[in-house]
């Protein structure tokens, strides 16, 4: 049998792992690609993809009305934000959990700055936004033909 020798403070990472946890699921709000952290109460899940023609964003957003969600450009930043209100409780119902997050979440994406705002088109159905970026027209390398003398 190998004799191992005790430390004290040995578990002190892992401890620190999981206070972070603790407070991680307690405060849901991510940071962003920016590493700042926005002022939200939750955040939306979304897949971004890059189709033909644009790269697409969809936003997963059950239980978000349409009428609840921003979609905004301003210089080289897409933002979406927006409100999920809370569902009343019914009448007499006393719940055993409630996991259901509420409240205000943005999220921010940085965009290529060749992008006219007013080419980006946005769609809302079934809880998922999908907002279309066209990509940017390459630019057109022209080639000059020089005499040297």
């Amino acid at each position: 049998m190998a004799i191992i020798k005790w430390d004290p403070l040995g578990n002190i990472a892992t401890l620190q792992d999981r206070i972070n946890r603790l407070f991680d699921d307690s405060f849901p709000c991510e940071t962003d690609e920016t590493g700042q952290t926005p002022l939200c109460d939750w955040t939306p899940k979304v897949d971004i993809y890059e189709a033909e023609q644009s790269v697409v964003i969809a936003v997963d957003l059950p239980g978000v009305e349409k009428g609840d969600v921003s979609v905004e450009v301003k210089e080289n930043m897409l933002t979406i934000s927006g409100e999920r209100h809370p569902v009343p409780a019914p009448q007499g119902a006393n719940f055993y959990r409630r996991e259901r997050i509420c409240g205000h979440f943005i999220r921010m994406f940085t965009m290529h700055a060749m992008i006219l705002p007013e080419s980006i088109k946005a769609k809302f159905n079934k809880g998922v936004l999908t907002v279309e970026i066209p990509k940017p027209e390459d630019d057109i390398t022209r080639q000059i033909s020089v005499d040297i003398e």
